[in-house]
């Protein structure tokens, strides 16, 4: 069996990756969580109801999600390095392509199947480079890349509320376009983990026997893991649930007669909670008191139990408050749920499962903020969004406790049979020690 061809450094250029996929972070996934900021605008603009203007984000959220198992075999294949370059090309012209403005089909293929695919090729690369390049201190690195979306929405609120009423929201979306070009830098930034040791190698074997084979662009092996096929129905119920308060957070602050500045000004404090979520948490599953799975069982539950308090909500400060502790949670389900996956199918299987992970977590994405925005067209209420919201996050949470429970079992199975492996040869008659 061929080694590996570097041990992940743990550090050195690795914190470059890290500072390099902070900002692919803060580009996509931060530039996303704000499009709420535009759905009141591209509503009226066109006339359409809720539920009709919602798919335009469930349609960038689920290419996101579909995007994962193309942007995992194209990274095995070519580099994370070059798929982000070109999840920042693609991400640019969707913006720029919504911003002509010709119709609102026009939104869903640019802004929402561009801009996804975009943000998938960009995002999913710059996950799996920093997962490769450490292990001791993955949890954290891990926490501080994905901090990068918190610390770009909260500069992202009051900046795209500016925008738009500076330059109306197809000129925000131009600008908007024009920032998520630098994701093509952020790619460059990602030098590959694999060192000049395997081309070395290659000149130095017998020119006659062929190179070593390139690993598998998928391992869709993966799917018959019980405790892989559990883990991704927590996915699809916690993306359902995920994605609904950003959009319906703005919306639902505005009928209750607040002037325009205070949501976006939630939306900043959401995030800057989202951050102290994703540090704090990364820093205590580096500390190893619990297991990954347990802890994330616990911010999930806890999560959704938020949401459904938070419409009891009636005045700025109280959403204020519910809404610090739903960034704070959210963002310590963010920092461990992505590097879980490697608890589950080990880091050589990690590309494969994340492709995996992001393409059925698409189901819930896809379906939650329509199902959502029909709920509040139905009752007239927004509280409706974020009861939908809090259910799926507490049916998810089950899920990590049957997937912990099986990873539990399987690795007691594996103790007694490498003890009774081991057993007999440590006592075998008349062996001398």
């Amino acid at each position: 069996m061929q080694s590996r061809s570097t041990r992940p450094p743990d550090g050195g250029y690795g914190w470059v990756v890290v500072a390099s996929a902070f900002l692919t972070m803060g580009l996509t996934a931060a530039v996303l969580k704000n499009f709420g900021l535009f759905f009141l605008d591209i509503q009226n603009h066109f006339g359409v109801p809720l539920s009709t203007t919602s798919w335009v984000t469930s349609t960038t959220i689920a290419l996101f999600h579909l995007g994962g198992p193309v942007a995992s075999a194209l990274t095995l294949r070519f580099s994370q390095r070059v798929v982000i370059m070109v999840g920042g090309l693609l991400t640019t012209s969707g913006m720029m392509l919504a911003s002509l403005d010709l119709s609102l089909p026009w939104l869903y293929l640019s802004m929402g199947v561009l801009q996804g695919l975009g943000i998938s090729f960009s995002w999913i690369p710059a996950s799996s480079m920093v997962s490769h390049y450490f292990v001791r201190w993955r949890p954290i690195a891990y926490a501080i890349a994905s901090s990068g979306e918190c610390v770009f929405a909260v500069m992202f609120g009051p900046f795209f509320q500016w925008l738009i009423e500076t330059y109306t929201w197809q000129g925000a979306l131009l600008v908007i376009g024009g920032l998520q070009l630098n994701l093509c830098v952020c790619g460059a930034l990602m030098r590959p983990l694999e060192s000049s040791r395997d081309a070395r190698d290659c000149l130095e074997a017998d020119a006659a026997a062929p190179p070593p084979k390139r690993k598998a662009f998928f391992q869709c092996s993966l799917m018959t893991k019980p405790e892989l096929l559990l883990y991704i129905l927590f996915a699809i119920f916690a993306a359902a649930g995920f994605f609904i308060p950003p959009l319906f957070l703005v919306p639902f602050a505005n009928s209750l007669g607040m002037d325009k500045y205070w949501p976006a000004s939630i939306l900043s404090v959401l995030a800057l909670a989202d951050l102290a979520g994703r540090l704090v948490c990364g820093w205590i599953a580096n500390m190893r008191l619990l297991r990954n799975l347990q802890l994330l069982t616990m911010v999930a539950t806890l999560l959704g139990v938020v949401l459904l308090l938070l419409p009891i909500s009636h005045n700025y400060w109280v959403i204020l408050v519910f809404a610090s502790l739903y960034g704070f949670l959210f963002g310590c389900v963010v920092a461990i749920h992505i590097t879980s996956i490697v608890d589950i199918v080990s880091l050589e299987g990690f590309d494969s499962g994340l492709g995996l992970f992001m393409m059925f977590r698409s189901i819930g994405g896809f379906i939650g903020p329509p199902a959502a925005g029909w709920l509040v067209d139905q009752t007239k209420d927004f509280s409706a969004a974020f009861y939908l919201s809090g259910l799926c996050l507490i049916t998810s949470a089950v899920f990590v406790v049957a997937v912990d429970s099986l990873l539990q079992k399987r690795k007691a199975v594996e103790a007694e049979v490498h003890q009774a492996i081991n057993t007999p040869e440590d006592w075998q008659p008349g062996k001398v020690k």
